[in-house]
């Protein structure tokens, strides 16, 4: 199996399994479309892209049955613990489970439509690969997103990452204009990635801290020459520590501090898509300091 590399020079500072996001909003719960500025349907006008699917968002009636179906056991669990609770008096030994999210950030993308893609003709995210579409890939595929210094790479592979990986979309790093977080998503980790020519696009994202640090704020790579005494130490010992053959990435976060970092592996994710990797944030004379909100 052929791993993937950074380019000589190039160094690798985030990596995470990515798709298109998914609504979880019940009128466009599982749907995702793709949007020109006067918000019209441009996935048929995708170049190379296979036909997909095609939603439309769910009428109320629909909601209701919908609702109605999910309610089915939930409702005779329901029953069933309400039962258990009276026979147990005021000590009760089960409860129902409750779905706790986060309130909609943006009603008129996340509830009322879900596009996944908003580009105008000839911008960049309508050059993005139909694989990061779960609908239209083939079942065990997977993709990543890749963040160096440099650029943005989607990495693919078949056979729930055991095939030979081909790199199938890339950018510069400059072309990205920011990214924010979006928390009324799946596991919170949906992320709206903005383009500097004005087309963005909205992904989840399996470990979303990694990948959106160096996305989301600019980051400074420092060489050996720009640290202190006490950091070059702390680097060596990281190096030695986790037994690695190149020096870690070294960054200095909106803090402040100084990050030291490193993630290895190219095989299949585990769980919960995390590839093995270390940090560790110094100070000034390479001590141990706590992180800050801005650092991530």
């Amino acid at each position: 199996m052929t791993a993937w590399h950074p380019k000589p020079g190039e160094v690798q500072l985030a990596r995470e399994l990515v798709v298109f996001a998914t609504g979880i909003a019940p009128p466009v719960s599982g749907m995702r479309w793709f949007r020109d500025p006067d918000r019209l349907d441009i996935q048929d006008q995708l170049p190379g892209w296979p036909e997909g699917r095609q939603y439309s968002p769910r009428t109320m009636p629909e909601q209701r049955t919908r609702s109605a179906a999910r309610f089915g056991l939930r409702g005779l669990y329901a029953v069933v613990a309400g039962a258990l609770e009276t026979l147990a008096g005021s000590g009760s030994i089960t409860k129902v489970p409750r779905a706790i999210g986060h309130p909609p950030e943006d009603p008129a993308n996340e509830v009322e439509d879900f596009p996944v893609m908003w580009a105008a003709p000839g911008t960049l995210a309508r050059t993005l690969p139909w694989q990061l579409d779960t609908s239209r890939r083939p079942a065990g595929y997977l993709t990543w997103a890749i963040v160096t210094d440099r650029r943005v790479v989607v990495l693919g592979r078949a056979d729930g990452g055991r095939g030979e990986p081909e790199i199938l979309w890339e950018c510069a790093r400059t072309d990205i204009a920011g990214t924010e977080r979006r928390n009324f998503s799946k596991e919170n980790s949906d992320a709206v990635i903005r383009f500097a020519d004005g087309s963005w696009c909205r992904l989840h994202v399996s470990l979303p801290y990694g990948l959106l640090r160096y996305l989301a704020t600019p980051h400074e790579l420092l060489s050996d020459d720009a640290l202190s005494a006490g950091q070059r130490q702390a680097v060596a010992a990281f190096t030695a520590r986790h037994a690695l053959d190149d020096r870690p990435a070294v960054s200095r976060r909106p803090s402040g501090h100084v990050l030291i970092e490193y993630r290895a592996g190219d095989g299949p994710p585990g769980p919960v898509g995390a590839f093995t990797g270390a940090h560790q944030m110094m100070g000034p004379d390479g001590e141990d300091v706590e992180e800050q909100p801005d650092d991530y």
